[in-house]
């Protein structure tokens, strides 16, 4: 496993002998130097390392000073430095320690105890590194769907809300696409439901390559999906939600899907600087869009506020004039 680690005195001596004794036990892949915490903390910047150990009698930037700018950045907490101090100077450790030292080294050093005590803390950092790892995946766990892969329903609604909020805070545009494919009860019901579930999948895919980085895709429940579109006025989330419809309906399926013919209906509202409904509104207004667009035939677009839709497609049918 690749490993590194910062030295930062201003002997060279002591650092040859540091990375010496380290080498004789093969602890790291890679050593950093540096001769005081100014330039420490400036390959920290571009080097990400595991352990640092730090003198604290330094020029320029000592090692009390580095572990105060440590402290500025929340991504460099979890690095473990040991200081190195003299054996005389138990209250310099004691400083060291409630600035956010891990541990101390006292100089001149015992090989084999600053071995033991690296050791100890890279075994601490990788078991708290794991459970990082851990609970981010659980996180992305609880915010996904499971089939699809979108995020699920339950994050939708906070990010929702929290779109609605930055919209009234900023007065921008955000646009809400409620999508639900036609008629899949039969597909179930011809195909099987292994294979409606190949189709959801194919439809979160479809969905998802039509939307921005930044928009928000999610499976609602059963075959209905939903997006956010932040910074997106009607008429842009209109063009988004058919180009969506479209490549629905032009999507070709192989295997034993080779005959579906599928088809999606999409509702889409949009907010104003005028009017800011809740959570619960907003969903409603895009899923009476959505009601619509089935009532009227499927595999359509409509939205909210049907006159202003006409007049969309108008400007948007209409020739350009020279």
């Amino acid at each position: 496993m690749f490993t590194s680690v910062l030295i930062i005195d201003d002997s060279v001596t002591v650092r040859e002998q540091i990375i010496r004794t380290l080498e004789s036990f093969g602890l790291f892949s890679r050593y950093y130097e540096a001769e005081d915490g100014m330039e420490g903390f400036k390959i920290l910047l571009s080097s990400p390392v595991d352990i640092i150990l730090c003198d604290l009698e330094m020029p320029r930037i000592d090692g009390f000073k580095f572990l105060r700018m440590l402290k500025t950045r929340p991504d460099y907490q979890d690095v473990p430095v040991i200081i190195l101090t003299g054996m005389n100077d138990r209250d310099r450790k004691i400083k060291g320690l409630e600035q956010g030292a891990s541990d101390y080294i006292t100089k001149p050093f015992d090989p084999e105890e600053l071995v033991a005590r690296v050791n100890i803390h890279l075994k601490i950092k990788k078991l708290q590194d794991d459970l990082r790892r851990s609970n981010e995946l659980l996180l992305e766990l609880s915010n996904t769907d499971h089939l699809t892969g979108l995020y699920n329903r339950r994050y939708m609604m906070k990010a929702l809300d929290k779109e609605l909020q930055r919209s009234v805070r900023t007065g921008g545009n955000l646009s809400l696409i409620m999508l639900d494919i036609d008629h899949f009860k039969l597909v179930n019901d011809s195909f099987g439901h292994q294979q409606g579930d190949i189709v959801l999948q194919n439809v979160a895919l479809l969905l998802q390559k039509e939307l921005r980085s930044y928009d928000c895709a999610a499976r609602y429940g059963g075959e209905e999906f939903v997006a956010i579109l932040p910074d997106s006025s009607l008429k842009e989330s209109v063009l988004v939600a058919d180009r969506i419809r479209m490549a629905v309906q032009d999507n070709i399926f192989s295997g034993s899907l080779a005959k579906l013919s599928l088809t999606v209906s999409l509702g889409v509202a949009s907010i104003s600087q005028e009017h800011h409904p809740t959570v619960d509104g907003f969903i409603k207004l895009a899923d009476d869009a959505l009601y619509r667009a089935k009532g009227n035939g499927r595999n359509r677009v409509e939205c909210h506020d049907s006159e202003r839709l006409k007049n969309l497609k108008k400007d948007t049918d209409a020739p350009h004039k020279p």
